[in-house]
C-alpha cells in the first residue's frame, strides 16, 4: 500500500542503455543490508541438511556436500558433522546395508554393481566390503533367477541376439563372466531359446552322408 511518504520520493530514470527503471530515493532507508553471522549461517546449513535427511537417507560425504553448498566453512561442517553421527542422524554402515539389501532383492543386482552404487553415494571402500561380505554366496542364483524373469520376453528372437541381450541385462546388474553366461543360457534353454543346428555334408567314397552338428 503505498503511503503518503511514497508520494513524495523522487524518481530517477535510468538511460544507460538497458531498459527503462524507475528508482525511489527513500530517505528513511540508507543502511545496507546485513551480512549474516557465522552462527546464522551454521544455522541455516544445518536445516538444509535436516531437510534432505527428511527425504533419504545421505551418506556422510553426501552431507557434507550440502553444507558446502550452504557456504559453510570447514571447520564448521566437521563440527556438524560430528554432531550428526553422534545423534544417529549420520550412519554409513546402516545405509551401505540397506543399499546392499535393496539392491540385491529388489533390483537383481550383483556384487560389482552395488559396489559401484555404493561408491557413487561416497561411501568408503571398507564399509563397502563390510556390507557386501552380508550378502551369501549366491551370486549365481541371483543371475539366474534375474535371468529367467527376462528370458520368456525374448523367446521370438533368434539365440544369439536374445543371448547377447541377456547377457549385457546380466553384465549391467553387476554380473560378470561365466556367472553372467551360464545364467543366460540356461534361462534361455528353458524357455525353449537354443541356437539352430545346421546340417553339414562329408562325401564318402560310399555315398553322401549328412551330419547334425551344433
Amino acid at each position: 500500500m503505498r503511503s503518503a511518504d511514497d508520494d513524495l520520493a523522487p524518481v530517477i530514470p535510468l538511460f544507460d542503455g538497458a531498459a527503462r527503471a524507475d528508482v525511489r530515493l527513500d530517505d528513511h532507508d540508507e543502511t545496507a543490508p546485513v551480512e549474516p553471522d557465522a552462527d546464522e549461517i551454521r544455522e541455516r546449513a544445518e536445516e538444509a541438511l535436516v531437510r534432505k535427511l527428511r527425504a533419504k537417507q545421505l551418506s556422510v560425504s553426501e552431507a557434507r556436500s550440502v553444507l558446502r553448498e550452504n557456504d559453510l566453512d570447514r571447520d564448521s561442517i566437521d563440527d556438524v558433522i560430528d554432531e550428526f553421527l553422534r545423534r544417529s542422524y549420520l550412519d554409513d554402515h546402516t545405509l551401505a546395508s540397506l543399499l546392499v539389501t535393496s539392491g540385491s532383492e529388489r533390483k537383481g543386482q550383483g556384487r560389482i554393481a552395488l559396489a559401484r552404487s555404493l561408491a557413487q553415494r561416497g561411501i568408503p571402500r571398507d564399509i563397502i566390503d563390510d556390507a557386501l561380505e552380508e550378502l551369501p554366496d549366491d551370486d549365481a542364483e541371483r543371475a539366474l533367477e534375474f535371468a529367467r524373469s527376462k528370458a520368456s520376453g525374448m523367446s521370438r528372437l533368434d539365440y544369439d541376439t536374445a543371448l547377447r541381450r541377456l547377457h549385457g541385462q546380466l553384465a549391467r546388474r553387476g554380473y560378470g563372466g561365466s556367472i553372467a553366461m551360464d545364467a543366460a543360457r540356461t534361462a534361455l534353454s528353458e524357455v525353449g531359446v537354443r541356437r539352430a543346428t545346421t546340417r553339414s555334408f562329408s562325401a564318402p567314397s560310399s555315398g553322401v552322408r549328412f551330419v547334425d552338428s551344433e
